[in-house]
């Protein structure tokens, strides 16, 4: 009896393991820079949470087990440059059509987190986050704006007396899960008061800065020169009137650009409609002026131009020479990192179950910049699958779903 009582002691948790796993990734390329991974392993999936992530794990453990030989298996991957706070106005981005609704476009491109890059601001955040962020299956984040709408006009983004550190950094200390730092930008004067009571409540909150190019008197060395380090400018490799390149004129990456990546200012794409060209790109790729993020800036204007997607940015950096492991940290352990969300970005156990299962296609591919600049490229990255807190939000081909017999 007592030898008995032991064997069913041993089979009982061998019989609960086999039942633990929801979800099985098989025979994928798996690449989670955190943990350094990169190689053909599988990943489990329970209680939308990543189990575990090793060498041949048996199928009959899990209850669906999804294979993924071919693919690559990574993160879900994470915009930092997005407008979402979409509503009704006209021809605005604040609760406005100029924005879009998150998950009709990020599922299908592997995303699942975004960055709301200062849309809202401390006077209508909660409307954002009543509106859009709670509603939403994408996780939705946030840079809140210094200006006190946000992204609601012109007038209203030159109001310095709405531009309030305090009462920005009190919203930011409301929500500290979901406003990851302060975004400063669409100002036209000539006064630092701005920025510097964006800076003081980056200072206040703990949080880092996020500076756009819509500052046109505030040249790009000064910009650069007021930013601590883990800020982030974004739209890096534009070629517009309102603020100056970081190549120059030889085709040199800027001396004090140079410098300020050096003492931990972090450059974010910001593709958008305007915010990406290949003549500043290619050389300062060449010159290790790298991106720290693919920030799409994604909105109306933006997802019918050159910058398509976020798969589309990184495959268009691809076709210019970045190692596909390298595309992939900036597109998922880098942000999560930029944006102090260490919890995101990566595979370990325990942590939330968003995956991206991408496809590296090859064949004859065209990328195009804001200028309207054409690229010829070999290969292309695809969202077979995305996975959400442990469920399949995207499923392109159906590898996650049942076989119909006919």
């Amino acid at each position: 009896m007592r030898n008995l009582l032991v064997c069913i002691l041993l089979i009982v948790p061998l019989f609960t393991q086999a039942q633990s796993i929801d979800l099985l990734i098989k025979g994928g390329h798996v690449f989670d820079p955190k943990n350094q991974i990169d190689g053909v392993m599988d990943v489990a999936i329970a209680n939308d949470k990543i189990l575990r992530v090793a060498v041949d794990i048996p199928a009959s453990e899990a209850k669906k087990v999804i294979d993924a030989t071919g693919l690559y298996v990574c993160p879900g991957l994470i915009d930092i440059h997005t407008h979402v706070f979409v509503g009704s106005k006209a021809g605005k981005f604040a609760d406005g059509v100029n924005s879009l609704s998150p998950d009709d476009f990020t599922f299908r491109a592997g995303i699942t987190t975004v960055v709301d890059a200062g849309t809202s601001g401390w006077r209508n955040f909660p409307q954002f986050k009543a509106q859009v962020i709670d509603q939403s299956k994408t996780r939705v984040l946030a840079f809140l704006n210094i200006a006190g709408s946000g992204m609601s006009g012109d007038s209203v983004q030159q109001d310095i007396q709405d531009m309030d550190a305090e009462k920005t950094a009190q919203v930011i200390q409301q929500y500290p899960d979901v406003i990851v730092g302060i975004k400063i930008g669409h100002y036209e004067g000539k006064e630092w008061t701005p920025f510097d009571r964006a800076l003081s409540a980056g200072n206040q909150s703990g949080k880092p800065l996020f500076v756009e190019c819509h500052l046109p008197q505030y040249s790009l060395e000064d910009q650069l020169n007021r930013m601590r380090p883990g800020d982030i400018i974004t739209h890096a490799y534009e070629k517009v009137s309102e603020r100056m390149s970081v190549i120059d004129e030889q085709g040199k990456v800027r001396p004090f650009v140079m410098e300020a990546q050096e003492r931990g200012v972090l450059f974010d794409l910001g593709h958008g409609g305007a915010g990406f060209w290949f003549s500043e790109a290619m050389p300062a790729l060449e010159q290790g002026l790298w991106p720290n993020s693919f920030g799409t800036d994604l909105h109306r204007f933006s997802m019918n131009a050159g910058m398509k997607d976020m798969l589309n940015v990184m495959s268009k950096y691809m076709s210019m020479g970045m190692p596909l492991e390298e595309v992939l940290l900036r597109a998922s352990w880098n942000p999560a990192k930029s944006i102090q969300r260490e919890d995101l970005g990566h595979l370990s156990e325990g942590a939330v179950a968003d995956v991206a299962v991408l496809r590296l296609r090859e064949g004859d591919f065209g990328y195009v910049d804001a200028g309207g600049n054409r690229l010829q490229g070999k290969h292309k990255l695809e969202a077979e699958l995305t996975i959400r807190a442990g469920k399949v939000v995207w499923d392109l081909n159906g590898i996650a779903a049942q076989e119909f017999k006919k």
